[in-house]
């Protein structure tokens, strides 16, 4: 089967074709004028280089940082909110809580609709759904004349417990589409169905945000691919880990917010359990961000609220709230292109802003100046100037040194090469901070487990990261740089329905609930038949449960096919609470707040790439800066290893899209998948 893969990053754009067990990998420039075009660059490249017919790709499956950028840059359309009169400043007001408690200067990101935008309808629905105030629809049409005027190109609708009882929600939507066609809709109790009401508005409105981008992009690219010649299916990767058609991607383009870094977790995931690691950390670094994810028995943390454009680095609460399947995942601004500078404190920071692929870093040539890590990392030797992103880019050494001297070296009063390692070593311990962060958030340790690392820039700092967090293993997969679009061909083509529907355990309607898991299912249903034969999905049910008096829930899994009530719910109930903080609660009542339903296709198996023929695995040397001087190095060629193979460090390991440095003390070896394994065997001088 001939399956193409496809992501967009910051800086620059993966394609992975894989026809049976060989793969063919290419990594262009992102254009960020217009992704598509970059894309079809690379799509073209690929399927020449691998000399297949775009009329034989079976299909292609997508992923894309745009609805992230834009919620993040704010890029996004001109976006109204109408909900229910007397909740106008819901978005603005929030959680009314202080991230950082001591800092009188905090701040919020803003509401993505400003006031002035957000209009209020006279309607009143109660928490049971039950309609207390009936629609007066002479305030909706009101609200028409506003967002003529207002030249407004996307509508958020979220009233008051729609999430219980949709038809207010509905009829403004219809009497909206009759006045002003042109509206990109997005409804609350579509988008985000669940209790909580700050949680939902934001969700709907970050999904109004971006609609029309993502519609006109993903049209835009649909049709390229057609008019290429590529009449397959065309998927979208989710944040969640699963695929979706065009349409449900067009309609809920914010579950596709970290729908690149879901694929990489999903390939740490499948290689963990193939090679028996019960804990792991995925490490994807690419040119603008860096990504972590802790991986246990085999699988990644999964969550349904995240935050997008946190204005504190690693504070929770300091970002705009969504609510969607997500896989858990701590990013920061750490990657090749983070410009490094020297504060008025004389202190050398590095990112979180990037060069991007417009300029990029200065060694690309391409108009940039700042002083990046990817300049650094030439600097200290890391990168050869030949060969760099599978030779679609030449780097100039020159320029890196230049850009270091000015904006680094000579503000600190340092060697070029010692502002080149500060560089290195601010952003590995950047990326280690994020890490026993993101793992203090989740009660996990990281010291045992094995550290994945993928992306264009992570090989080159794994091992420099590992050692910070005290990890004695490194894994770089094979295709690692571009890791992204490989874990793309793991993905199950996957959809999941929420429902908040408040009940005590104690007075379960079970009829009731049963019609409910129902109607879930057969919307599911709907989303996945297209591309997955029923007999062929596995349904997987949670609900989400507490005690009484308790401010927040836990998910807990319910089986499949059997009826459900107060016994199996309780039962179930208690060992997930046990399980997460070691004992139970006696006598105390337990609620339901919502209910989830995901189905599934099958997950592709993961493919042992083919070893190469033999060839000279020597590809020279290089002049490495080992902390104290200039040192003279091997260099290797990765498609020349062999299962098997070991060798210690110093040593360069080279391929198309990634390089990998093992330092002094460390030990690789090649195993049965093809993969690199460092290992530490003593402590680094």
């Amino acid at each position: 089967m001939n399956r193409l893969a496809v992501d967009i990053g910051g800086t620059f754009t993966d394609v992975v074709l894989e026809t049976g067990s060989d793969r063919t990998t290419v990594k262009v420039l992102t254009t960020h004028g217009d992704p598509a075009e970059g894309v079809m660059h690379g799509v073209s490249q690929v399927l020449a280089e691998a000399r297949v017919a775009a009329a034989d790709i079976e299909v292609v499956i997508h992923g894309t940082t745009l609805a992230t950028n834009a919620l993040i840059e704010r890029r996004g359309a001109r976006t109204a909110l109408i909900t229910t009169k007397g909740h106008r400043d819901a978005l603005a007001i929030g959680l009314e809580n202080r991230f950082e408690q001591y800092d009188l200067g905090m701040q919020r990101p803003p509401p993505l609709v400003g006031r002035k935008l957000r209009l209020t309808v006279d309607e009143r629905v109660s928490a049971a759904g039950e309609v207390l105030l009936a629609l007066d629809e002479s305030s909706v049409l009101d609200a028409v004349a506003t967002l003529r005027a207002a030249g407004v190109d996307s509508v958020a609708i979220g009233l008051l417990h729609a999430y219980v009882n949709p038809r207010h929600e509905q009829r403004v939507a219809a009497l909206l589409a009759e006045h002003l066609p042109d509206l990109s809709l997005s409804l609350s109790s579509e988008v985000c169905p669940e209790i909580r009401e700050y949680e939902r508005l934001s969700t709907t409105c970050a999904n109004a945000y971006v609609r029309p981008l993502m519609d006109r992009y993903l049209s835009n690219l649909e049709h390229r691919l057609r008019a290429a010649g590529l009449r397959c299916s065309v998927l979208v990767m989710t944040s969640g880990g699963g695929l979706a058609t065009l349409e449900t991607a067009r309609r809920f383009p914010i579950r596709l917010v970290e729908s690149g870094p879901a694929g990489g977790a999903l390939l740490a995931a499948a290689l963990a359990r193939r090679s028996g690691w019960s804990r792991a950390l995925a490490f994807d670094m690419g040119g603008t961000t860096a990504k972590l994810t802790l991986l246990d028995d085999g699988r990644p943390q999964w969550s349904r609220a995240f935050e997008v454009a946190r204005a504190y680095r690693f504070r929770k609460g300091s970002g705009l709230p969504v609510r969607i399947p997500v896989i858990e995942m701590v990013e920061i601004g750490a990657g090749g292109g983070s410009v490094a500078r020297v504060d008025r404190l004389g202190r050398l920071q590095t990112g979180p802003d990037s060069a991007g692929s417009e300029p990029g870093p200065a060694a690309y040539g391409r108009g940039g100046e700042m002083a990046t890590v990817t300049d650094a990392d030439l600097v200290l030797g890391k990168l050869s100037v030949d060969g760099f992103a599978g030779g679609t880019l030449e780097l100039h050494a020159d320029k890196a040194v230049d850009a270091v001297e000015r904006h680094v070296a000579r503000p600190l009063g340092v060697t070029v090469t010692r502002a080149a390692m500060g560089i290195s070593d601010t952003v590995e311990e950047a990326m280690a901070a994020a890490a026993r962060s993101h793992a203090g958030e989740w009660g996990r340790e990281l010291d045992s487990r094995t550290l994945i690392a993928f992306g264009g820039a992570a090989p080159l700092h794994a091992a420099g990261l590992a050692r910070r967090l005290n990890i004695t293993r490194v894994v770089v997969p094979h295709a690692a740089g571009v890791g992204s679009a490989v874990g793309f061909l793991l993905a199950p083509v996957a959809f999941e329905v929420v429902r908040s529907r408040h009940a005590f355990v104690d007075e379960l309607d079970v009829a009731a609930t049963a019609m409910l898991l129902t109607d879930m299912q057969r919307e599911a249903f709907a989303v996945v038949a297209p591309l997955v034969p029923a007999d062929r999905t596995v349904v997987t049910r949670r609900a989400y449960m507490r005690y009484v008096g308790q401010g927040y829930e836990i998910a807990v899994a319910l089986p499949e096919g059997v009826p459900l009530d107060n016994d199996l719910l309780t039962s179930r109930f208690e060992t997930a609470y046990n399980d997460l903080y070691g004992r139970v609660i006696p006598g105390q009542r337990i609620e339901i707040l919502s209910w989830t339903l995901a189905v599934a296709g099958p997950a592709p198996a993961m493919n042992v790439p083919p070893v190469s023929a033999r060839a000279d695995g020597d590809a020279g040397q290089s002049a490495w800066f080992d902390g104290e001087q200039m040192r003279t190095i091997p260099v290797l060629q990765r498609t020349a290893l062999r299962p098997g193979e070991r060798r210690t460090g110093p040593v360069l390991v080279t391929e198309a899209q990634t390089t990998t440095l093992v330092p002094p003390g460390w030990m690789v070896e090649v195993d049965d998948l093809v993969q690199l394994v460092l290992t530490r065997v003593k402590d680094e001088p």
